[in-house]
């Protein structure tokens, strides 16, 4: 049974994306109404990104043909808000690469985020993550978000990765209380921590 919104999280290569398009092809032959449109946040900043970016594009192409790809790497609260319909599944991946661009931005972004609401860093992502948080609540279709859980290992030596693991944390946090269902991946596996598998 689809959740109306699941948080699907898990580490690196743990099968967290695969799961949330394979979700997304399920619900596109439920019926021939239905849409998928998947938000991406990541941003191609060296080679070795752009090539990631395009290996998953053609693997989300092969398994789940007709879903839409939008790019959006900082105003995801609006992204989802604008594209769900009760007719449309949206599917964000991900979580950890939207605030890594808010903690870390490029200068495309740095310029995005002064424009927009002229707050300090720390006020622009509670900002961003609230509107994000709305979103999910009003979303008239089903959505799912993909994240990394990384506070599992070692403690990282160095502030900022500290930072930016606490972030993170407490953001997986504030996306799971909002979602039905939450979803933890391992070696391919689903364990569902919230709601009925």
């Amino acid at each position: 049974m689809q959740a109306r919104c699941e948080f699907i999280l898990g580490g690196q290569r743990s099968g967290k994306s695969r799961r949330a398009e394979l979700l997304a092809r399920d619900w596109l032959v439920q019926s021939p109404d239905h849409k998928a449109v998947m938000i991406a946040t990541a941003m191609a900043w060296d080679d070795e990104m752009k090539d990631r970016i395009a290996r998953h594009q053609l693997d989300r192409a092969e398994r789940v043909p007709g879903m839409t790809t939008v790019e959006e790497p900082v105003n995801l609260g609006e992204a989802v808000q604008t594209h769900s319909k009760p007719q449309t599944i949206v599917v964000v991946d991900c979580l950890t690469l939207w605030l890594t661009n808010l903690l870390m931005p490029h200068e495309d972004v740095e310029r995005s985020l002064k424009n927009r609401l002229n707050l300090p860093p720390g006020q622009e992502i509670q900002a961003q993550a609230a509107s994000l948080l709305i979103a999910i609540k009003n979303a008239p279709g089903p959505v799912i978000l993909v994240g990394n859980e990384i506070g599992l290992g070692v403690i990282p030596m160095g502030r900022e990765t500290r930072d930016f693991v606490d972030a993170l944390g407490r953001l997986n946090q504030e996306v799971a209380a909002a979602c039905e269902r939450v979803t933890f991946m391992a070696a391919g596996l689903p364990l569902t921590l919230k709601g009925q598998a």
